[in-house]
């Protein structure tokens, strides 16, 4: 049998979800090959034509000059700003390109509906980069419940822990920090992922209505603490003891969160700790965590109602001292439930027989090095079988489905502004 050419994309958005996707072209020369690439920032789409041996003709700094030469490969990895994914994707399917897009896919039901009425009219394929549904945790949880092992669900309830310091980098101090400018809800930003998973779980069992409550209790001016300053590099006396002070989570750990706080500093071969400290004095990620422009949610939780009448429930918290992302689903001869972090879920199920007890199924998946719990390469290997053949795995839906979950955050964040009304899909 000859071998298979492997599948050429061009990345757009040369951002750290678009990096960690095109990996696969490293580990896998014969899946995946990086052909191009449209980023408007000039040293990191010169990084990434050195590092993929791109040349100079298939260097773009926008997605629609890439639109307007012929197409010179199979597939987009689209990996920009959340508010732009519509703008930047819509071109690329009418220049004939099927499309890896990073989520949340929209920032509104009425762009979100226009991308899919594009790819259904040009016929593309458009793949969104639900990582978590592809992490042996949730994709064994999903084949159980198809198997029918614990029989019609009833409930399923989600729930997000945000660790502090990945809460303040992102959604107080960083990209997501404020819904004016990066156009995007905490909820959409962060949960669509959770959200999705419980949609995909319930399979045919499609959501009816939504209610959501929610607010930032936290990060405020009045609960700053006594004598802090503006700039914790700056100006605050409290840089070496605080729990969200810049120096303690991004100079003690400068490799933490090194690609989104010192994105500026990128230019620079080997940035020392000094160049760091004096970047975070003018940086939003040196503000005081308590004072800094964010107006999205700290906590927010969701009510869905399905179809069947059955219930699901999801709760984001940020803030959190370890970041936690747990499961627990009831059915009508079961339950599963676990965390994606620890790799194990627990099955157990009714059984009357030793007197009205249960059996315990302990099931270990843990995948080590992958903050999406080994979903990240397993999701471009799909997204090439795919492409290469149509064929579908459990975990890989069409945009339509993967539509209903960004409903239901759209819908929960509405509910949320309106006190918690409840609103039908």
């Amino acid at each position: 049998m000859a071998e298979q050419k492997p599948i050429e994309a061009i990345i757009v958005g040369g951002g750290h979800r678009s990096l960690t996707y095109a990996e696969l072209a490293e580990i896998d020369p014969n899946a995946l090959k990086i052909v191009g690439v449209a980023d408007p920032d000039e040293n990191r789409r010169k990084s990434i034509s050195e590092r993929f041996s791109i040349p100079s003709e298939h260097q773009f700094e926008t997605a629609e000059e890439l639109a307007v030469v012929p197409r010179f490969a199979d597939v987009v990895i689209n990996g920009t700003m959340d508010h732009i994914h519509v703008k930047t994707s819509i071109p690329l399917l009418k220049a004939g390109y099927d499309i890896l897009l990073e989520k949340p896919f929209a920032v509104n039901e009425k762009e979100a509906r226009e991308l899919v009425e594009v790819a259904n009219e040009y016929g593309r394929k458009v793949m969104v980069c639900f990582i978590l549904r592809y992490a042996p945790f949730y994709r064994q949880i999903k084949e159980r419940i198809l198997a029918g092992e614990i029989g019609d669900v009833l409930n399923i309830q989600t729930s997000e822990y945000v660790s502090y310091h990945h809460m303040s980098t992102s959604h107080v101090r960083g990209k997501w920090n404020n819904s004016d400018r990066c156009h995007t809800s905490m909820l959409l930003a962060k949960c669509c992922h959770d959200l999705d998973i419980m949609v995909w779980m319930m399979g045919e069992d499609k959501p009816v209505s939504v209610s959501s409550f929610g607010s930032n209790i936290q990060f405020r001016p009045e609960n700053a603490p006594e004598n802090s300053g503006t700039r914790c590099l700056v100006d605050c006396p409290l840089v070496d003891t605080c729990l969200y002070s810049a120096k303690r989570i991004y100079i003690d750990h400068p490799d933490r969160w090194a690609f989104y706080v010192w994105d500026k500093l990128e230019h620079i071969e080997n940035p020392t700790i000094e160049d760091k400290i004096e970047l975070l004095k003018t940086s939003p990620y040196g503000v005081c965590a308590y004072k800094s422009d964010n107006n999205v949610v700290d906590h927010q939780s969701v009510l869905v109602n399905f179809k069947s009448g059955a219930t699901g429930t999801h709760n984001m918290v940020g803030g959190s001292s370890r970041g936690l992302r747990t499961i627990h689903i009831t059915g009508t001869k079961g339950e599963i439930f676990g965390n994606c972090e620890d790799g194990s879920f627990t099955v157990q199920k009714i059984d009357p027989a030793p007197g009205c007890e249960y059996t315990s199924e302990v099931v270990n998946t843990f995948v080590d090095g992958d903050a999406h719990g080994g979903g990240d390469i397993k999701l471009v290997k799909d997204f090439v079988d795919y492409i290469r053949e149509d064929k579908m795995s459990v975990s890989c839906t069409s945009i339509e489905t993967s539509l209903l979950g960004h409903l239901v955050v759209f819908l929960a964040d509405e509910s949320r502004e309106n006190g918690g009304k409840v609103i039908l899909l």
